[in-house]
């Protein structure tokens, strides 16, 4: 079977791609064009993995380069978004280019090429602080940020083509998604490269908020049991790990397994407007349980500290370390 990831060059969708090619998937990479001809994470993947790899590079903002991408294809993945909250506060515009319209050339390729399955990515910042815990996905939906809205907009397009024209969609929503290559943009690559820099002062934002933080292991399992069944098509799926916990609490716990002591500073800058945050995310996970076979790895307290090590492991490498810019707020 011949799949499209969107987004492949990212954090999620590099790991993916390397999962897909390990269940025996055919994999064709869409790669945001660019002047460099950088293909972001997958440069860093195996030689074999890329052996079962072709490479487009498009823009999802461009309906014609998405169609040509998946002509040939059986199924699509799409993981393509802008997804830093921070710069939507003052470019909304790119994230309804981007997230919406680009949702939309996707589902619409995919009802006029026949695709045989879309796999379209939610967030659970759609969700907004919870109104009750754990979040199930009958959960109100409360735009607290361009980005999430962006997100509610995309999700409810893609569900609109199921319902209208039958397009067999089906809405991933992960929790915090975390692990190697992630962006610094994300509060635990954050911590983590303050640290491995040798920084006892850790700047966050707001500590208090709760999340969910799921191993992007478990969130690539998630979205390929999606794919496989079938009883997926026409719904809304939780990825979590069932089990919350501080920011604060997650930098103390980082700071315990490098073997340091820190002091956490907050950091104006890093703080989102007061009604804009989110305050508390805690997945109900047994949609996916029930309806894909699916359940976290790396859940509860124990999972967490396992994810994280092998995180903080991946990190903590020079060569990989060297990508990133601790020493700055990473808009």
């Amino acid at each position: 079977m011949k799949v499209l990831v969107t987004g492949a060059e990212g954090f999620i969708g590099s790991h993916l791609v390397e999962g897909l090619v390990k269940e025996g998937f055919e994999v064709k990479a869409f790669n945001l064009y660019n002047f460099s001809n950088s293909w972001g994470w997958l440069e860093t993947l195996s030689k074999d993995t890329l052996k079962s790899v072709e490479i487009f590079s498009g823009d999802i903002r461009d309906p014609y380069g998405i169609k040509q991408a998946m002509k040939g294809c059986d199924s699509v993945f799409h993981l393509a978004a802008l997804i830093a909250i921070p710069f939507s506060y003052h470019s909304p515009d790119t994230y309804v280019d981007t997230n919406i319209k680009g949702t939309l050339n996707v589902i619409q390729a995919a009802k006029e090429l026949g695709i045989n399955k879309v796999i379209h990515t939610s967030t659970s910042e759609v969700y907004g602080t919870a109104k009750y815990v754990p979040i199930d996905e009958d959960h109100p939906l409360q735009g607290q940020s361009p980005y999430s809205a962006s997100k509610i907009g995309a999700d409810q397009l893609a569900l609109s083509f199921f319902a209208s024209f039958g397009t067999p969609i089906s809405v991933v929503r992960p929790f915090n998604t975390y692990g190697p290559r992630q962006s610094a943009r994300a509060v635990i690559p954050t911590i983590i490269t303050q640290i491995a820099n040798g920084k006892k002062e850790i700047k966050l934002g707001k500590i208090s908020p709760t999340r969910d933080f799921n191993f992007v292991k478990d969130t690539v399992r998630g979205f390929i049991a999606a794919h496989k069944s079938q009883k997926s098509i026409g719904e809304v799926i939780n990825i979590g790990s069932n089990f919350e916990i501080s920011v604060g609490d997650t930098a103390l716990l980082i700071a315990e397994l490098m073997g340091t002591q820190i002091n956490i500073i907050t950091d104006e800058d890093r703080l989102r407007p007061e009604k804009s945050e989110v305050e508390r995310l805690w997945a109900d996970n047994r949609k996916a349980l029930n309806l894909l076979d699916w359940k976290p790895q790396y859940g509860g307290l124990d999972g967490f500290k396992r994810g994280l090590k092998e995180t903080i492991e991946w990190f903590s490498s020079k060569e990989n370390l060297s990508r990133y810019k601790a020493d700055i707020y990473n808009l």
